[in-house]
């Protein structure tokens, strides 16, 4: 179809003419023969020249066979070494190509492999794993490619996953859930259906998977599946190549502004008064640090959210933009493996121009980007960041390391809040037990250390904790997920002792410092939490050590 009738056509807003515009421009520039599959009133199928199978793994579509010739419609993901097989294939015929549309593609295949009447079962966490896992696995043996990844989000979002891991083994490829921090096993697919649906995800998020190298992507996409509900899969995509094959590990993302507060944090009411204080302030720098999976952007975004108003411009710039709120400018920005290319430097002081008052780095990881937002935080801007370290006196050490000795970094840093989430006890089914003395020992010796006026009233002989118990809906008794937390803040005899001349302080020293001006570690706040029934020793263990 010539482009000028395109171009009139064009003002009706309809998605698919943009994509057959966006397609046949394609075909122009890699100078191959266009077919709009949308103008093919009556589409004739030729089921004995290719298989569904090969369909959907080669992604071509057999348009026409007439008279010796043969005519395939590609898509523009379609490698040249597929158009060679099917050459070296079809010897005894003329084949011939053009690149048709993925939506044209699709719309064929629909043809090839109509849905079936597939009856979508919730997925429930129960003692029967090995049952559920292999009903799973048959379910989604039954689906369609988009189905199945539309399937296994929206049971992600009701299960309260956070991750949806996808594991090549030797055997099969396992696909598992993280709730509330801990993997559970949902399905096991054979390597057929893994690279039908590794085929879905890979054009969804714009990855290879041919890629010999870790690639990441993003899928924003809306799906009707086949029993007509529509699922909004919206993941960050993790993809890594491995001796079996293309392992793929998907963060789940819920747009809901609401869910980011401050209240929804958990903070006690101290916590809470001690970031209030400081995040009112108009400058200084504000750090969470902790391991990957401990909520780090949450806290952030909860705090941007509670921070947004007409009379401040928020600033972020983020590797990638994990959650989009209103109101606040987000700025992607893509970093070269290492992170140590000065892209985040190099826009943090681009928006620095642009008269900011709050600015968020999600992370600090070089050099540049560390002194770029410690001088910010010194000249009038309040500058919220994110840091890997295992506590708050380790991010001070490696901030140093960082940096270098520079005393006036001291002086920018008003808080840094270290966290890990551990497993919450479902309050309705948790067991109550006596301590043995090695346990209580071991809450004697934390809570102990901790400041004068903040250790609680303890009477050790009637001690009580809680384990986890266990019901058809809830067999591993936890529900949700709790941060522990420590906030070192910037006092006078913390800034003195780091503003030595030649101060080489070890993180265990500046820790020491810190609890001696009232600061309470995280295993003291872990520890108070499975005094209170909150949680049990075994997690803060697994988290804390």
């Amino acid at each position: 179809m010539p482009l000028m009738l395109y171009t009139k056509r064009y003002m009706s807003n309809d998605a698919r003419l943009d994509e057959e515009i966006a397609t046949q421009r394609r075909a122009g520039v890699l100078q191959l023969q266009y077919t709009d599959t949308s103008q093919i009133k009556d589409k004739q199928l030729f089921r004995d020249i290719l298989t569904n199978d090969e369909l959907y793994k080669l992604r071509v579509i057999p348009l026409e066979s007439y008279k010796g010739n043969l005519h395939f419609g590609i898509t523009t993901t379609t490698s040249q070494q597929t158009i060679q097989q099917l050459q070296q294939r079809f010897t005894d015929v003329r084949t011939t190509f053009s690149i048709i549309s993925d939506a044209g593609y699709r719309e064929y295949m629909q043809l090839y492999d109509p849905p079936k009447q597939v009856i979508y079962k919730d997925i429930a966490l129960t003692q029967a794993a090995q049952q559920q896992t292999a009903e799973v696995s048959q379910l989604l043996g039954q689906v369609r490619a988009d189905d199945m990844l539309a399937y296994l989000v929206s049971q992600a979002h009701n299960l309260g996953a956070s991750d949806i891991h996808i594991e090549c083994q030797r055997e099969d490829v396992r696909i598992r859930y993280r709730i509330d921090g801990v993997l559970h096993p949902i399905a096991r697919l054979p390597y057929d259906k893994y690279r039908v649906l590794l085929g879905a995800i890979a054009s969804a998020g714009n990855v290879s998977t041919s890629a010999d190298e870790a690639q990441q992507g993003h899928i924003a996409q809306k799906v009707k599946m086949a029993d007509e509900s529509e699922v909004d899969v919206n993941v960050r995509l993790e993809t890594v190549p491995t001796m079996n094959g293309i392992d793929v590990v998907m963060r789940l993302f819920n747009m809901d502004a609401s869910r980011y507060t401050l209240d929804r944090l958990g903070l006690s009411d101290q916590e809470r008064a001690v970031l209030d204080g400081i995040i009112s302030k108009p400058t200084g720098l504000v750090m969470v640090v902790g391991p990957t999976g401990s909520g780090k952007t949450t806290t952030l975004y909860s705090v941007l959210n509670t921070l947004n108003s007409e009379e401040r411009k928020i600033i972020t710039v983020e590797d990638p933009v994990e959650y989009q709120f209103p109101g606040i400018v987000q700025i992607p920005v893509k970093s070269t493996e290492g992170g140590n290319d000065g892209k985040f430097g190099d826009k943090l002081r681009a928006i620095l121009r642009l008269d900011p008052d709050i600015v968020m780095v999600g992370e600090i990881r070089d050099n540049d980007t560390a002194k770029t937002a410690l001088q910010a935080a010194m000249t009038g801007h309040l500058v919220l960041a994110t840091f890997h370290a295992s506590s708050a006196a380790a991010a001070l050490t490696r901030l140093q390391d960082v940096i270098g000795q520079n005393p006036l970094f001291v002086s920018a840093i008003r808080l840094i809040m270290a966290q890990r989430l551990v497993r919450r006890l479902d309050d309705s089914l948790k067991q109550p037990y006596q301590p043995s003395q090695e346990e209580l020992q071991v809450i004697h010796n934390v809570l102990s250390t901790l400041p004068p006026g903040q250790q609680p009233q303890i009477d050790y002989n009637q001690l009580t904790l809680y384990k986890p118990g266990s019901s058809p809906e809830n067999p591993y008794g936890f529900k949700g997920q709790i941060a522990l937390r420590e906030q070192f803040m910037m006092t006078d005899d913390l800034r003195q002792l780091l503003e030595r001349p030649q101060a080489v302080l070890s993180s265990q020293e500046i820790e020491a410092a810190a609890v001696h001006s009232g600061m309470r570690t995280m295993l003291q706040d872990a520890v108070l939490k499975v005094v209170a029934g909150e949680t049990t020793l075994e997690e803060i263990f697994r988290a804390v050590g």
